[in-house]
């Protein structure tokens, strides 16, 4: 695995949006790209829908 994240991604990165399909994918394709969670999941309500929020970084050597 490169030592650095592709296309000049970071190396932390915290997906947020609407808890839905949507977002289950963005989280699935960082983890296909070789990003590891970090820590858990984030929920709240903004009046209209859920928003969550995970934490995502590229393992270090």
């Amino acid at each position: 695995m490169p030592s650095r994240p592709p296309d000049d991604l970071p190396v932390y990165r915290l997906l947020t949006g609407k808890d839905d399909a949507g977002f289950c994918r963005r989280v699935s394709e960082a983890i296909e790209l070789g990003y590891v969670l970090y820590g858990s999941p984030a929920l709240t309500f903004n009046g209209e829908y859920v928003v969550a929020a995970q934490a995502l970084v590229w393992p270090g050597d």
